[in-house]
């Protein structure tokens, strides 16, 4: 099982968000932890991070994480704990835009 590591704007959105939201995104958030090629690979810009899609009260939401690489499974295999980064969660509107910001900013 891996563990999640939620950044600044993925845990700020979940705060914002009322209950029912922040329940959904734990579930979503747990179903990546345990499968995390459950999303779709990202290329170009955004290589290595993967957007995991779910809906909730018909709108769909974007979960933008990045699973440890297959030398960190390697290098980690005597430690039971392997780190997800979860970095963004939202609607479509402007994601992708906000993602590329804040990875640029963490670098």
């Amino acid at each position: 099982m891996m563990r999640p590591n939620y950044k600044s704007p993925f845990s700020k959105f979940v705060k914002k968000a009322h209950k029912p939201l922040q329940l959904a995104i734990e579930d979503a958030t747990e179903e990546v932890c345990q499968k995390p090629e459950i999303g779709e690979a990202k290329v170009g810009d955004l290589a290595g991070i993967w957007v995991y899609k779910f809906k909730f009260n018909r709108q769909e939401y974007l979960m933008a994480y990045r699973p440890p690489s297959p030398e960190d499974e390697r290098q980690e295999a005597d430690v039971e704990l392997l780190l997800i980064d979860f970095y963004k969660v939202g609607s479509h509107e402007n994601f992708y835009d906000e993602l590329k910001r804040y990875l640029r900013s963490e670098e």
